[in-house]
């Protein structure tokens, strides 16, 4: 399955490579910047999660990393929340608006917006003792399902969803240490 990713780096990690001594050595190359990176853990996934996902000729995900200034001004505006947050998704599969039947054959799935805080996101990887690449996939899988209609209003559908992300970031190779 095809997917393009725009990635917006707004917060500047490919111009802090020069001096990223605060981040990690992912952060300091660009790699968790690179829009490759990201196209290919959404190609994953998208794999992954295919049942969850109509079939479409490719599909679209817009990812934009930012700090938690802009993070908590998104927050606000869209939930009510004063606060920053890790990782805000706006599914557009929930809007049910009609296209013609040419543009679902010939026109790639636009599943909707991921905005991740690389502020929230370093903080929480130096807490849970993983490189901040981790917790981005973490995020973003955890966004990505949210595109794809999943959601945790209980317990038991945060639990599922959790294990979801974690069989996630394994098909990428990377993994979640639980203590």
């Amino acid at each position: 399955m095809l997917i393009e990713v725009n990635v917006e780096d707004c917060y500047g990690l490919a111009q802090q490579s020069a001096d990223a001594s605060n981040l990690p050595e992912s952060a300091a190359s660009g790699e968790i910047s690179a829009a490759e990176t990201w196209e290919n853990w959404f190609s994953v996934w998208l794999e992954n999660q295919a049942a969850d996902v109509p079939v479409a000729p490719g599909y679209e995900v817009s990812l934009r990393l930012t700090g938690d200034t802009e993070m908590q001004a998104l927050n606000l505006q869209y939930r009510q929340l004063d606060r920053p947050t890790d990782v805000l998704a706006f599914a557009a599969l929930e809007v049910d608006c009609p296209q013609l039947e040419e543009m679902q054959s010939s026109e790639p799935l636009y599943l909707g917006d991921i905005v991740i805080s690389i502020d929230t996101a370093n903080r929480q990887a130096q807490q849970q003792g993983h490189p901040l690449k981790t917790e981005l996939a973490w995020l973003a899988a955890h966004g990505f399902l949210h595109l794809l209609g999943w959601d945790h209003p209980d317990e038991e559908s945060l639990t599922q969803m959790l294990d979801r992300q974690e069989i996630l970031l394994r098909a990428i190779g990377l993994a979640i240490q639980t203590a």
